[in-house]
């Protein structure tokens, strides 16, 4: 049987899932491509360490080097982790003219406009498809069931400890520490769960998104971002009680004059609509294309089995590239056509929730302020049986331009009857 040979760097979680899952489904997996799969040679950093799973100590290697140099191995597997060190792994391998599968989103969002140049000098492929939403084919769906389209717009939720998080917040009235606590003890959430509420985690992906739906690599300055941390369990009731579920959504859309809005945030999500009823650990992409209309794709984002089973997709794919002597692959759309509308651009509904001295005037000194800047209310809600002289007020704002909004709830910020600072959401 004719051989794919593939080199490893990394045995983590993941990688030791690729090492289990190709051995274990080795005949599925030949038989449906023809040919065998075969791990050549794995790098690690530390040999003797106890794993998982258990490779001949001959395949191991503490010199990610070998993993390229080995000139057994067609395709090189980056499940390292970090930036620096598999940049350094990508571009070799590049140069090498090996084929690169990767699963490592935040290497991509900040290195991938010169990680895909090198690629397209090299005719050679990166397949990248568990950098996003672990195992929901995205970017094979992207890249070619959706070949003929031009992407309008993408809203996702695509992070599944945030979801879980805002989810527990829902569905049990827990604050944003209980339920990231709860998180933490299930395995849901990392020790330093930064990346995952703070949006970032969420962000590197869309950035990916956006790369592939219209032909630019974003720069990470570009793109807003803001996490749950300031979610509370008010706002979650607030919501609810105005037909609203609160997510943490990633917005890709194209604008009418050909800009992107490319933002991560939490978002009042109405509860008919499909992404309001993703719950837990799960993520869900909304993409609408100019021919297609709406799909929706859901499934678990994480995970050792979901990413995972989003290698092994991928690993077939160079494969089959290499087989087909480079002639079978989707479209990478990479012609740095797009330009990013500007944050302060982005027109939106909002929810705006502000602590204020409990007497009256103080609405209508909101109001004021508000119109001014042309911003319309759609609705108020001013909740009673509050003890103190101070209340909270949530306001659902029209349209509005984001910097033009900024202004005004600075300036409401600075009102005398204003006590907390104040909480500014999207409304999708």
């Amino acid at each position: 049987m004719e051989q794919i040979g593939i080199g490893l760097a990394g045995l983590g979680t993941v990688g030791a899932g690729v090492f289990k899952h190709l051995e274990g489904n080795r005949l599925l997996i030949t038989e449906r491509l023809g040919f065998e799969l075969n791990i050549r040679r794995i790098a690690v950093r530390t040999l003797d360490l106890v794993r998982s799973v258990y490779p001949p100590p001959g395949l191991l290697t503490s010199q990610w080097q070998e993993v390229i140099d080995d000139p057994s191995t067609n395709i090189a597997v980056e499940l390292m982790g970090g930036v620096d060190v598999p940049y350094e792994f990508v571009m070799r391998a590049l140069e090498a003219r090996k084929v690169v599968v990767t699963g490592n989103k935040a290497l991509l969002a900040q290195r991938g406009a010169e990680i895909f140049e090198k690629a397209l000098q090299k005719d050679c492929p990166i397949f990248f498809e568990a950098a996003v939403a672990g195992g929901i084919p995205i970017i094979k769906s992207i890249r070619e069931a959706f070949i003929g389209n031009h992407i309008e717009s993408i809203h996702a939720i695509l992070n599944g400890t945030s979801n879980y998080i805002l989810t527990r917040m829902t569905e049990a009235g827990l604050d944003f520490p209980d339920a990231l606590k709860e998180a933490q003890a299930l395995g849901y959430a990392e020790a330093d769960p930064t990346l995952d509420i703070n949006g970032w985690d969420a962000a590197h992906k869309a950035i990916i998104l956006a790369s592939l739906a219209y032909g630019f690599w974003l720069k990470t300055d570009q793109i807003h971002v803001e996490g749950i941390e300031r979610v509370t369990a008010s706002d979650i009731r607030f919501a609810e009680g105005l037909g609203y579920r609160i997510k943490l959504v990633a917005t890709i859309q194209a604008t009418e004059k050909g800009s992107i809005d490319v933002r991560v945030g939490p978002t009042l999500v109405p509860k008919q609509h499909v992404l309001a009823s993703v719950n837990g650990v799960f993520n869900a992409l909304m993409v609408r294309g100019d021919i297609v209309g709406d799909a929706l794709f859901y499934g678990r984002g994480a995970g050792q089995d979901a990413t995972t089973s989003s290698v092994i997709s991928d690993l077939a794919q160079a494969a089959i590239w290499i087989k087909s002597a480079g002639k079978v692959f989707g479209f990478t759309s990479h012609g740095l056509y797009g330009t990013c509308l500007p944050i302060n651009e982005v027109s939106s509904g909002f929810y705006l929730r502000l602590v204020v001295v409990d007497e009256p005037g103080v609405l209508a000194q909101i109001a004021s302020v508000l119109g001014s800047h042309q911003i319309g209310i759609s609705s108020v809600i001013q909740p009673e049986g509050h003890v103190g002289d101070s209340i909270p007020i949530v306001l659902m704002i029209h349209n509005a331009k984001f910097g033009i909004m900024q202004a005004a709830v600075s300036r409401i910020q600075h009102l005398a009857c204003v006590r907390a600072p104040s909480v500014l959401f999207w409304v999708l």
